[in-house]
């Protein structure tokens, strides 16, 4: 028996034996090595979910994980034991309309790994084997750690939140908040081509690990709160806006600084937020949102195969998994932690 990371009720986590259960044709079994902490989890952790998803009986956490595969069902031919993989933890039903219209991230089957939402709950990938299907092993190359495949996911969703604001090339863009998303934004906004990027948060180390990872300059909101004014001037300096704090006050404080006809890309989430209506039709601005990811998955994994960007500098520390309760208490922890993994070797 295989042990797993499962959360009963909040700041109830527990080591628990899992039942891997049986290969199909079609399915690998795979040694997880890595796991990143998500903000979702840490909402299960403290809170026992979010909004209306709350968790009604025990579940197994995590959807940012790396593996080994350990054995291969009967019917695949193109991998092997041994292969080291990033795991994407959406499963679509790819029936649905949204699925046929290319668009599986709003698939009306979705089971996203660890994930309350649905009852029975999805039970996630924080244990040390899981029984996957092919469609969701992406190759990494040896240069890749299991630590950086981990960070596929949440690099995932930067790549759609950017997707999602269209072309970047030559264009200036702002970032607040700059947690593992926002900082993984920085990165993908790079790639896409734009031209300046600015960042904004209240803590001091997210604004460093944005600088390491490419913003040409930090700007620190609870030291210097006017210091967005600068960009007001003339109706406004940024063309995109990327909102990945999930605060009201981010989001109504950067609107002055959006040039007329900006776009505004909302990642960030933290409950209903209340827009200045008169803004959005004075400057003509465009409010969108950006949920998850599909094709970015297999994207991130080539880049970083690649070495087209680099993520190690967001990882900050790892955790054996005996030591899991320490890793989520300390996960939170801005002042201190980027993201936080768990190792299951």
């Amino acid at each position: 028996m295989q042990q797993g990371i499962v959360i009963h009720a909040p700041h109830d986590l527990r080591l628990q034996a899992l039942d891997t259960g049986p290969l199909a044709p079609r399915q690998l079994k795979v040694k997880v090595k890595a796991g990143g902490i998500c903000g979702s989890d840490l909402h299960y952790y403290h809170h026992g979910g979010f909004g209306v998803v709350r968790i009604k009986e025990p579940m197994v956490l995590g959807h940012e994980v790396s593996g080994q595969v350990a054995e291969v069902g009967c019917a695949i031919t193109d991998l092997a034991a041994g292969t080291r993989i990033a795991i994407s933890p959406s499963l679509a039903c790819g029936l649905c309309k949204y699925c046929q219209e290319g668009k599986q991230n709003h698939c009306l089957d979705m089971r996203f790994y660890g994930s309350a939402m649905r009852m029975p709950h999805v039970q996630g990938a924080f244990r040390q084997e899981i029984v996957i299907e092919r469609s969701q092993a992406h190759v990494v190359a040896d240069h890749v750690s299991d630590g950086e495949a981990a960070m596929a996911e949440p690099l995932s969703v930067a790549l759609h939140a950017v997707r999602r604001a269209g072309a970047l090339v030559g264009k200036r863009v702002l970032v607040t908040g700059c947690g593992p998303i926002g900082a993984l934004v920085v990165i993908a906004a790079r790639r896409a081509g734009a031209l300046e990027v600015v960042v904004t948060d209240v803590a001091r180390m997210p604004l460093e690990a944005a600088i390491a990872v490419g913003a040409d300059r930090a700007i620190n909101m609870l030291d210097t709160p006017d210091a967005l004014e600068a960009y007001a001037a003339d109706k406004g300096s940024f063309d995109v806006l990327f909102e990945a704090s999930g605060n009201e006050h981010a989001l109504v404080g950067a609107l002055p600084a959006l040039r007329p006809q900006a776009i505004i890309v909302q990642v960030g989430l933290g409950g209903d937020i209340r827009f200045p209506a008169n803004l959005l039709v004075g400057k003509e601005l465009d409010w969108r949102g950006a949920f998850r990811f599909h094709e970015e998955f297999a994207m991130a994994v080539e880049l970083m195969n690649r070495r087209l960007v680099d993520v190690k500098p967001l990882i900050t520390a790892t955790y054996p998994f005996e030591k899991s309760v320490e890793a989520f208490e300390i996960a939170g922890d801005r002042s201190k932690m980027m993201k936080v993994q768990i190792s299951f070797d």
